[in-house]
């Protein structure tokens, strides 16, 4: 029972805001620098002398099911036939471990599963629409690297793609959908999606797996919510919408579930309407809260093996030494509280919460005369200037430098997780 109780928790502290987005948002566009060419836009082949060498794509799921329901307000019906699958979005694929062994267990999904909402589905579940939004994003891709560029085989080999997954049933439906769209359902072998159990989950920060960012931000989650501003506004949208003063509601969940309603066209509350700007920003200054980019360890601790993954994936592919030397893509499912704290790590967060299907892709490009390696990221779509680059081209040492405050290799992140001593909640 305890475990259970422990697994719930978590499933609050780790995966309560794994899955916000909204259709409804807009991004504004990073304006790349000038080359011999012109400008460098986000949709084109670099400047002649540079070649495409890696791909890595981090994004989030897609449109779901709300984790939790505004409590007594007129509820949405979530119906089983807003989950149904696009045929289109098929695939032959299997789920295993990082090794390739069995699934693991997923005590996250467990605790969605405990509870239904009204209509009869389980909170957190992939639907119809975020399949499609997923698969649109896998289009996306395909129109560069496949059509444009001719970068990728146009069917799936797992020797060229690598596909890894939180082991949770909403992105590992949604990494499906991706590649069913980036292929157009051509394969010529099983499509592998990696998933670890959740103790050592690094696609997201880790409440469960390290101790010390459960101590160090753990209370933060409450905390947001006591910010005075923030405070005053939740007693208001709570009296507006009548509920009752001792429901536990924050603006995060309020948020989760209306633009879960909005993005599948189920009414909302009315009194919603006046309320949605600040619901949208009251969240953002939440989570910017539970995130807290100034403090360096925080971030470390939330992203840090992930970004050192990514660096891996890079240095691997110029030195020639990964064991899949014809790999070209990396693709990474996961949530909005792994875009967030990456964005902020990144210093490109805007205080916009990132949609469903958001994506961050870093491209690894290299000078074929001098083989000098860039690095070119975009977020959803759209060419990013990191601060500490030169240009929207970085020069790999300037991203590395740029991303050396917050990356960790793995047995430094254990290390420091298990360092516990003396640390008090502050």
């Amino acid at each position: 029972m305890r475990m259970r109780n422990l697994w719930t928790k978590a499933g609050v502290l780790g995966s309560v805001s794994m899955a916000f987005g909204s259709m409804f948002w807009s991004h504004k566009k990073t304006e790349p620098t000038q080359t011999d060419s012109g400008s460098a836009p986000a949709c084109t082949e670099p400047p002649f002398p540079y070649e495409l060498k890696l791909v890595q794509v981090l994004f989030r799921h897609g449109a779901r099911t709300p984790l939790k329901s505004i409590p007594d307000v007129m509820e949405a019906q979530w119906v089983p036939n807003l989950l149904e699958p696009p045929a289109h979005t098929q695939i032959n694929y299997v789920v295993t471990d990082l090794e390739g062994g069995p699934r693991p267990s997923s005590p996250v999904e467990d605790s969605y599963r405990a509870n239904i909402l009204t209509g009869g589905t389980y909170p957190g579940q992939l639907t119809t629409v975020g399949m499609q939004q997923l698969y649109e994003l896998g289009e996306r891709l395909r129109k560069r690297y496949i059509q444009a560029t001719a970068f990728l085989n146009p069917t799936f080999s797992p020797t060229e793609v690598y596909v890894r997954s939180t082991n949770i049933v909403r992105t590992i439906e949604s990494a499906k959908c991706l590649v069913a769209g980036l292929f157009h359902q051509s394969q010529s072998d099983m499509v592998p999606i990696l998933t670890t159990e959740a103790e050592s989950e690094i696609l997201y920060p880790n409440y469960h797996g390290c101790r010390l960012l459960k101590l160090l931000s753990g209370h933060r989650w409450a905390a947001s919510s006591t910010l005075p501003d923030i405070a005053a506004d939740l007693r208001s949208i709570k009296s507006a919408l009548g509920i009752a003063a001792h429901q536990r509601v924050d603006f995060i969940l309020i948020r989760d579930d209306m633009v879960a309603r909005e993005t599948h066209g189920l009414p909302c509350p009315p009194v919603l309407d006046s309320w949605r700007n600040t619901v949208e920003q009251r969240a953002v200054e939440m989570i910017y809260h539970i995130y807290e980019p100034s403090k360096r360890e925080n971030l470390q601790l939330c992203v840090g093996p992930l970004l050192h993954t990514l660096m891996d994936n890079i240095e691997d592919k110029l030195q020639d030494t990964t064991s899949e030397p014809n790999r070209k893509l990396f693709l990474y499912s996961a949530h909005d509280t792994t875009l967030i704290p990456c964005l902020m790590a990144l210093g490109i967060f805007d205080m916009r919460w990132p949609p469903y299907a958001a994506d961050i892709t870093l491209e690894l490009h290299q000078h074929r005369q001098t083989k000098e390696a860039f690095v070119k990221v975009s977020y959803i779509g759209q060419d990013q200037l990191i601060p500490g680059c030169n240009g929207v081209y970085c020069p790999l040492q300037e991203f590395k430098q740029a991303l050396s405050n917050y990356s960790l290799t793995s047995e430094l992140y254990e290390s420091l997780c298990n360092h516990t001593e003396g640390v008090a909640d502050p």
